[in-house]
């Protein structure tokens, strides 16, 4: 089952609701989802790409409906534009996963400011 543009937005207000997330719009039409002026997901209109773990890369990658992200394969991102492989719950779960990804490569004051409003 294709990705739905509803979907998309469901996805997005729910990541959009994450401590420290920041809304932009990047290249015209992407939305986008930063930490501290990192990115960690890009919404369009059928799908969505977010930095995972380097472990989980190959794995998700190769699932039905998942594939490296444009342009940002190399830093593991992913795409999704089916729900084939992936339930949206473990889509939001994963957009939170990369926030934390993010998350633990920034200052460690910075890390201290959000692990302390948590």
């Amino acid at each position: 089952m294709a990705l739905r543009t509803e979907d998309v937005d469901a996805l997005l207000a729910q990541a959009r609701a994450l401590p420290g997330a920041e809304f932009d719009i990047k290249w015209e039409t992407r939305r986008v989802l930063s930490l501290e002026r990192k990115m960690f997901a890009l919404f369009h209109d059928d799908s969505v790409m977010y930095k995972v773990a380097a472990d989980d890369f190959l794995v998700l990658s190769g699932l039905p409906g998942v594939r490296p992200a444009p342009y940002l394969a190399r830093a593991r991102w992913i795409e999704v534009a089916s729900l084939e492989a992936l339930s949206l719950e473990q889509l939001h779960a994963g957009i939170a996963d990369a926030r934390r990804l993010v998350l633990a490569k920034l200052p460690k004051a910075v890390r201290q400011r959000y692990e302390a409003s948590a």
